[in-house]
């Protein structure tokens, strides 16, 4: 009997951070040419990613969807909607539900938000009982200083050993903390909501953000798990094309990503 190619009900959703240094509108109308399902919305320093009334107008325009929030919680985003982690939440959560996007992606608290991590995982569950809105705590990564390991994080860069309900497992940053990727869904699970798509050689510190293929982590091997399982979550390309040489190798880097994901997707049984 042959073998039956089945394509999981996953979507393909191209992140905005991975058009930088263009802007959140090329964004759109780059996932609009090369097909991609939709967008995550990566809030950030662009002003037009913090307006959700622009955002929409673009989504509308593009007749692409917003899939997804990140919401601003990485170290260059501090003051990015106000400086209230617990505001920054419950925005994204309104911009989620405004403009249909199933899931906001938020990192650990950093260790000197004390406050905010000392109650993120019942803050966390106070907000899923008022809204639909998936909050998928991202995986992050040790830092380096002086051949130390340095935990930015608390409790944990890992949200694989807590109780979290909703993880987002992002392959760049498995890399960097030399995590066994193909283990941490293992053992995530149905936990397993949201993955960020991209590559890694975990040579250095470095977040590289590789287009899938480019580097060591399992991202094919991912994809077909996820496709085998039933997966139904979203899978996002979050890769960094800021060093193309142009805006046609940009544009070559985002086709050949989506490719990959496209193939590694449709799973044999």
């Amino acid at each position: 009997m042959a073998d039956v190619i089945r394509v999981p009900n996953a979507k393909i959703a191209l992140s905005t951070a991975s058009v930088y240094p263009e802007r959140t509108p090329d964004a759109f109308e780059l996932a609009a040419r090369l097909g991609y399902d939709g967008v995550e919305i990566m809030v950030g320093a662009d002003p037009v990613s913090q307006d959700i009334d622009v955002i929409e107008r673009l989504s509308e325009h593009y007749e692409v969807p917003v899939l997804a929030i990140h919401a601003p919680c990485l170290l260059v985003t501090q003051r990015v909607w106000g400086r209230d982690p617990w505001a920054k939440l419950v925005k994204a959560q309104k911009a989620a539900e405004r403009l249909g996007a199933s899931t906001v992606v938020v990192h650990p608290p950093f260790r000197w938000q004390r406050e905010y991590a000392r109650d993120f995982e019942t803050g966390l569950a106070r907000m899923r009982e008022e809204t639909g809105v998936t909050f998928a705590v991202e995986n992050m990564f040790p830092l380096k200083a002086r051949n130390n390991d340095v935990v930015p994080y608390s409790p944990s860069w890992d949200p694989t050993d807590f109780d979290f309900p909703h993880v987002t497992l992002d392959l760049s940053h498995t890399a960097v903390s030399g995590s066994d990727a193909m283990e941490m869904a293992a053992k995530l699970g149905d936990r397993l909501a949201h993955l960020h798509l991209a590559d890694g050689l975990g040579v250095t510190n470095k977040d590289e953000h590789l287009v899938p293929g480019r580097g060591n982590q399992p991202c094919a091997p991912m994809l077909e798990r996820l496709a085998n399982s039933g997966y139904g979550g979203l899978v996002v390309l979050e890769i960094n094309t800021r060093k193309a040489a142009s805006r046609t190798e940009r544009i070559d880097d985002l086709a050949e990503a989506l490719a990959f994901a496209r193939l590694y997707l449709a799973a044999a049984r």
